[in-house]
């Protein structure tokens, strides 16, 4: 009866996710016609793929904090988690995504603790990294987010200096004894650390590509402007994840995206590609999803070499220190 629960429980956010997306592209239907007539397919297709690419390697950021943690699943069983999970991003509440990605982790006999702990690493490396390609591109190239989001950008060494393992280990530790959940059973290490961050900052890249694109199909253009299109993406990312209410950022992060372009581009264009964007990358997620549907559920061996899962440690469970490891 639990396991017929859980699917059905999916299946409902899953309906309900999915009924959220369309009401965000069909709220924006009118804009989001004239904005794509604004710009050529092959702008909007490359632009599409580079959305993908980006989501794609921001899930393999993710899977090295899991794998870091003790459950190194392989792509696929990690892309269908992901691409499903994913959706619940745009129920308002935040939460929905973390909720479907520890259920759907169970199936691969993952720990609901490292599910757990892998996904808020993976959340506070984007919003750090975000925060940090916004604070070095800019600064020299956008005075308007130098004096909107200025607050911002001082968040962005804090955030990065919080991501060392040591820290990390002591915050998901005293996290994981607040929700009375068994501790981790090894820290983080700095290895791992570093390469979920490589993985994260290469999506920043590929959604600075993204928005790029589009200020160039609406006709924008200068040395400075890929520099300034990916700071600009990276800003309203942040923003519109800060707004918790608010599904998948809907709102803020355009506003936040058309307040950094409107002085490089042409009039009414800022508004053009934030539209754009935002129907792009929901589509993309939308793709992602019938993927992971389409690869159906990945097939389940024993917990060991198998899956690539490492069994819980009993001592830990009951109680008792793991060894210390190095970074």
């Amino acid at each position: 009866m639990k396991v017929v629960a859980v699917r059905a429980l999916r299946v409902f956010l899953v309906v309900l996710a999915l009924a959220f997306c369309a009401y965000s592209v069909a709220s924006q239907r009118d804009a989001a016609v004239d904005a794509f007539q604004q710009m050529s397919w092959v702008a909007l297709a490359a632009a599409f793929a580079s959305g993908l690419a980006g989501l794609f390697v921001w899930m393999l950021g993710w899977r090295e904090f899991l794998g870091g943690l003790g459950s190194p699943l392989p792509v696929r069983a990690i892309f269908r988690i992901s691409g499903i999970s994913q959706l619940g991003k745009y129920v308002p509440g935040k939460v929905w995504a973390l909720v479907t990605q520890i259920e759907m982790t169970r199936e691969h006999r993952v720990p609901p603790e490292r599910s757990f702990g892998s996904t808020l690493l993976a959340v506070a490396t984007s919003t750090a990294c975000g925060l940090a390609v916004a604070a070095v591109t800019l600064p020299l190239t956008s005075a308007a987010a130098r004096e909107t989001y200025w607050f911002l950008f001082l968040l962005a060494p804090v955030l990065l200096g919080l991501l060392h393992p040591r820290i990390v280990t002591w915050c998901l530790g005293l996290m994981l004894r607040v929700i009375r959940r068994p501790p981790l059973e090894r820290p983080v290490s700095l290895g791992v650390t570093l390469r979920a961050i490589a993985w994260t900052v290469l999506g920043w890249i590929l959604f600075g590509v993204h928005t790029w694109l589009l200020c160039n199909a609406v006709g924008g253009d200068g040395k400075g402007l890929p520099f300034l299109a990916t700071g600009a993406y990276a800003l309203a990312f942040v923003a519109g994840f800060l707004v918790f209410i608010a599904p998948g950022g809907i709102g803020a992060r355009e506003a936040a995206l058309t307040v950094v372009l409107t002085p490089v581009l042409p009039a009414g264009a800022p508004v053009v590609v934030a539209i754009a964007s935002r129907v792009l990358l929901t589509a993309a997620d939308l793709v992602n999803a019938g993927i992971a549907l389409l690869l159906g559920r990945t097939q389940l061996g024993l917990t060991g070499p198998d899956t690539g899962n490492e069994p819980p440690s009993k001592e830990l469970v009951r109680g008792t220190h793991p060894t210390k490891e190095g970074p």
